[in-house]
């Protein structure tokens, strides 16, 4: 498996959970607002704190990103390009984010592919600071309680990144037993998937969100994005047996890398390792 060495010690536990409890749910991004503030009021109009959405359309503008990149000083082991200001309104087309707390206040961590204003197609990593819903879209989201992300200071990667840690519970609704999740590098993404599940029993399950990188990219039908810093939105997902009887993760994603190449499709098992991290959702449903 292709391994991409961290400038850190790896912690020893390599998915960090917390088990809670959630409700899928949809709501509207308000127009004129924040990226970051619809979401919030969207969330917490559900009694949620956050939690993880995705989204297959919406506009965005003013609208600021940045891309995955190398590393110019080797602190990491891949960094981010500088930022970029697309000019009007730029139309989303598949994204995934993760609605947390960082610096003691609301943040998130959003992946997308869009399409901007001139007719260039794009994708990276949405910058919260600077960027307003333009009109107003619905997404889907999944609220947790007893757990948030958490933005901190990760030695293995050097960054500060988002896992979930375990919060009080409040008074929302919830109807399901869910996982938060954050994997960490160098393991396959679907073989720790499944791995997780096996361990704990589930038999069935659904992610929602999902926010993070791979070391390239191996589709299920034969293309390979060879680059090996990308940004990864999870477009669906669930976790079930296989023909075999065996757990078998079947994970549809949208990615960019950092030359700007953009790709979707069906990740093949067992052969797309975790570069920085990965974090998502997932919801027990058997």
């Amino acid at each position: 498996m292709r391994l991409i060495k961290q400038p850190g010690p790896p912690a020893p536990e390599r998915i960090q959970w917390v088990e809670a409890r959630g409700r899928a749910f949809a709501f509207t991004l308000e127009a004129g607002l924040p990226l970051l503030e619809a979401a919030r009021r969207g969330f917490a109009a559900q009694g949620f704190a956050g939690g993880v959405m995705n989204m297959q359309s919406g506009a965005l503008g003013p609208f600021a990103y940045v891309m995955p990149a190398l590393s110019k000083t080797g602190d990491n082991a891949a960094f981010y390009s500088d930022t970029f200001r697309p000019a009007g309104v730029t139309q989303l087309q598949s994204g995934a984010m993760t609605l947390g707390q960082r610096d003691g206040a609301p943040f998130f961590h959003c992946h997308a592919l869009w399409l901007e204003a001139d007719g260039r197609a794009g994708g990276g990593h949405i910058l919260p600071e600077e960027t307003m819903v333009a009109e107003p879209f619905v997404v889907e989201a999944f609220g947790i309680d007893g757990a948030v992300f958490l933005g901190e200071p990760d030695p293995e990667t050097n960054f500060k990144l988002f896992g979930p840690v375990a919060c009080a519970t409040s008074a929302a609704e919830t109807t399901s037993r869910a996982f938060a999740l954050r994997l960490r590098p160098n393991q396959d993404f679907a073989g720790a998937l499944e791995a997780f599940c096996h361990e704990r029993g589930i038999t069935h399950a659904k992610l929602h969100g999902g926010v993070g990188s791979t070391i390239g990219v191996r589709f299920a039908d034969g293309r390979i994005v060879e680059p090996f810093a990308t940004e990864l939105a999870i477009r669906s997902g669930v976790i079930a047996a296989g023909a075999g009887g065996t757990l078998e993760a079947e994970l549809d994603i949208a990615v960019v890398d950092y030359t700007g190449g953009l790709a979707e499709g069906r990740l093949k098992r067992g052969d797309n390792p975790v570069l920085m991290t990965m974090e998502l959702v997932l919801e027990v449903l058997a």
